[in-house]
């Protein structure tokens, strides 16, 4: 019997915390959009539209460095405050090499690490089932 890898996402716009689900206590990978405040605040003044680009393009490039680690794993479960998540999913459900991948997403406010962590393990745990 294969046993699927399964990974936890909690994120917003600017992080997402990576969540390796395993017998094992991994540490939580992080990986950080470009797209800065001050990034915002400095195209704004130059016009709305190159802001809204400059976004698009910034978020567009942290999304695929999603991707490239969800694309190794069978189960996925992304959560967190924002609507990122949401943008995340469709983002991997236009390119159809993904659509072996089971995919949840949840609704969560922030939370800690550890917390993170606990919702992560317990997501999963509970479709183990024990003979």
């Amino acid at each position: 019997m294969k046993t699927e890898k399964k990974l936890g996402i909690w994120m917003d716009h600017l992080n997402a915390h990576i969540i390796e689900f395993s017998s094992d206590v991994k540490d939580t990978q992080t990986i950080t959009s470009d797209f800065t405040h001050q990034d915002k605040e400095e195209t704004l003044q130059r016009s709305e539209g190159e802001m809204h680009n400059k976004e698009q393009h910034k978020q567009a490039t942290y999304y695929k460095a999603l991707t490239n680690i969800i694309r190794n794993y069978q189960e996925v479960l992304l959560f967190g405050p924002t609507e990122a998540k949401v943008e995340l999913f469709n983002f991997i459900r236009e390119d159809h090499k993904y659509d072996k991948i089971k995919i949840e997403v949840k609704n969560t406010d922030k939370m800690s690490n550890v917390e993170q962590h606990h919702f992560v393990r317990d997501y999963f745990k509970r479709f183990e089932f024990k003979i």
